[in-house]
């Protein structure tokens, strides 16, 4: 556990800007940097300051002015961390930086440990723990959708829902364990078709949230898509084209690509992750062999397989492309999109045959495009589109992006099937009450109305410092 009684300091900024932010949170916030900070107002009594207030003055090592800067003053509780806090606005300079934080350390602070900050606003009961750990995913939010989720989660939405779960299975654990202390009266507190219907009802939604996760994961990674298909069909020119940048070698060479090529594009606010792969063919040089076992790697890995092929290719081959991929990804919810690719050197007719001769299955798709010519393109970003369930990234919907959280949920699932087990069978009330409480339990990690230190360490680790 955290020793509130120290402060600590860490920049609160990070990259290249003109401005930085140091952040100083812990009882002497105040009293370590009236030694370092001087208001160009004399009339200000620094460590009187109320909250809320930004107070103009220098940053100085004894007689030597190392910048001007804004201070600003929160007073506990009302702080991100619920204690007293100053925040230092400075040049961006990583001398100033470096020298502030040197000056707090001197007097006393000392730096925080990744995600100290959160961490303490989650003991001192600014935020439960779903919400701490949602704030290292808004940091980290790359597209529209992986914010709406990480905003609403931070805003509390997830945490409300969890805990409406929690007291209904409280208040019928408190009436089964009252029965439990008059047994011998045979009486009954919890109406046992309630009871059930209540567990029933908790059981559905939290299947719901947890059948949300492979949604939520994917958007806040990055939905990746491998791009695949025989050599020089055009996959790296496909790539190049969606990037909008030469980020892959093209040439009239077959076996160009010999490793996986990866970049991220946004598509209608949400993030792609493209994997530009060796062409799948036989062959005797043993670096590319390499890059094709890779390949198929990477759509086991992958939530979308472009199929790349060309117009002049006779429709068995594709066909037999595609039933290799299929073979690979069957029983999953993977998506195929075949991509008939250089129309631009065809003519109608062969785009007429091929349409007429390549077998689909369900959830396949199929799309004729030039990707020299950017021809197509925005048919098959549409599509790309229509794979992700968009409409269920709203502020009404709670989407799972959190492994532990996941894990938590099927955990409760399985509790609660056991007690709904246990009420159609009528087995003793002591029994039941050990599953209702084991939901409960694991309903009170996620929110961290149980933990432990080691969970803590775990899940704040991977923070950043100056959070």
């Amino acid at each position: 556990m955290i020793r509130n009684e120290e402060t600590i300091c860490a920049p609160a900024t990070s990259g290249s800007g003109a401005i930085a932010v140091i952040r100083i949170s812990g009882s002497r916030s105040l009293k370590i940097c009236q030694k370092i900070f001087t208001p160009a107002d004399n009339k200000i009594k620094f460590t009187e300051s109320k909250g809320f207030t930004v107070i103009y003055g220098d940053i100085h090592d004894g007689e030597e002015v190392i910048d001007d800067v804004l201070v600003s003053v929160f007073r506990m509780p009302h702080s991100y961390t619920g204690e007293d806090s100053v925040e230092i606005s400075c040049h961006a300079s990583r001398y100033i930086q470096g020298k502030i934080l040197e000056l707090l350390i001197e007097n006393g602070a000392r730096i925080a440990a990744p995600g100290e900050f959160t961490q303490r606003a989650f003991l001192n009961g600014k935020m439960d723990l779903s919400q701490a750990e949602a704030v290292a995913d808004l940091v980290a939010s790359s597209s529209e959708a992986s914010h709406r989720i990480a905003i609403n989660q931070v805003r509390g939405g997830f945490s409300a829902e969890i805990s409406k779960l929690r007291s209904e299975l409280l208040r019928f654990t408190s009436l089964i364990e009252l029965e439990l202390d008059f047994g011998e009266e045979d009486v009954e507190f919890a109406d046992r078709s309630e009871l059930r219907s209540i567990v029933i009802h908790v059981k559905e939604l939290a299947d719901n949230l947890a059948s949300s996760f492979r949604l939520g994961n994917v958007i806040k990674n990055g939905i990746p898509v491998t791009i695949t298909g025989k050599p020089n069909s055009g996959k790296s020119t496909l790539l190049n084209a969606l990037l909008n940048e030469e980020r892959a070698l093209v040439s009239e060479i077959p076996g160009t690509t010999r490793d996986s090529i990866e970049d991220t594009i946004i598509i209608n606010g949400l993030e792609y992750r493209f994997i530009d792969t060796a062409g799948l063919h036989d062959s005797s040089d043993i670096v590319e062999n390499l890059g094709i076992k890779k390949t198929h790697e990477k759509i086991i890995q992958a939530s979308v397989i472009l199929l790349v092929d060309e117009v002049t290719e006779t429709p068995e081959l594709i066909n037999k492309r595609a039933d290799i991929i299929r073979d690979g990804i069957k029983g999953s919810d993977k998506r195929l999109i075949i991509l008939i690719n250089k129309i631009d050197l065809g003519n109608q007719n062969n785009i007429s045959f091929l349409k007429e001769k390549i077998s689909l299955e369900a959830g396949d798709s199929l799309l004729f495009i030039s990707a020299r010519e950017l021809t197509g393109l925005d048919d098959l970003k549409v599509k790309l589109g229509e794979i992700i369930e968009k409409d269920r990234i709203s502020p009404e919907n709670i989407i799972i992006t959190n492994l532990r959280h996941y894990e938590a949920l099927i955990h409760v699932s399985e509790s609660l099937k056991r007690v709904i087990n246990g009420l159609d069978n009528k087995i003793p009330e002591d029994l039941i009450a050990i599953d209702i409480r084991q939901a409960i339990h694991y309903l009170g990690e996620i929110t961290g109305e149980i933990t432990t230190d080691e969970i803590l360490g775990n899940i704040f680790r991977d923070f950043c410092i100056g959070k």
